[in-house]
């Protein structure tokens, strides 16, 4: 496969230490960056948006091949990793960069999101509603080198900080 073959989808799911694994297990999944989307500050610093003062949300973005991961089983991924009821954030991390967004890079993925989203507010999993929003795509800020592949990088603390998150404990209840 070459790389002009390959599409980008980005979503935000609170801490992007969390985001990364999920994705990078699949076949057809190229690569998972962490990194800033959404705000008004130019280059953001991990301290900006975690302060809050970028507007930017924590996000991956993924290169995928459509053709062995499509789009819509990326969102299948996604939402099996998020509260997409909390509008305040996500598990242990709070504030508004940690908020939960599908951002779309064509007009294709935001209708496949939008149906995506309707369909689990159907389902009748939440009792509350999806507050997941959806945004067009900007600017996508790599987050500095040491938040790259945290999981590996600083497995142990990586591992405690998922355990105290909450976010296990949510996924099973809520996907098992």
């Amino acid at each position: 496969m070459t790389e002009n073959k390959l599409e980008k989808a980005a979503f935000a799911g609170g801490c992007f230490w969390c985001m990364v694994k999920p994705f990078k297990e699949w076949p057809g999944i190229h690569d998972v960056v962490s990194g800033y989307m959404g705000g008004h500050l130019d280059n953001p610093t991990y301290e900006d948006v975690k302060k809050g003062d970028s507007g930017h949300l924590e996000v991956v973005e993924i290169k995928y091949d459509p053709t062995e991961f499509p789009y819509d089983k990326l969102l299948d991924v996604y939402w099996r990793q998020i509260d997409p009821t909390d509008a305040e954030g996500q598990f242990h991390d709070r504030g508004s960069s940690y908020a939960t967004a599908i951002f779309h890079y064509t007009d294709e993925q935001r209708k496949i999101a939008e149906t995506s989203k309707a369909n689990l507010a159907a389902s009748g999993i939440f009792s509350k509603p999806i507050v997941t929003t959806i945004r067009p795509a900007e600017t996508f800020y790599p987050a500095e080198e040491y938040h790259q592949d945290y999981y590996i990088k600083s497995e142990e603390h990586y591992k405690d900080n998922r355990a105290r998150s909450g976010r296990d404990v949510f996924i099973t209840k809520h996907w098992a």
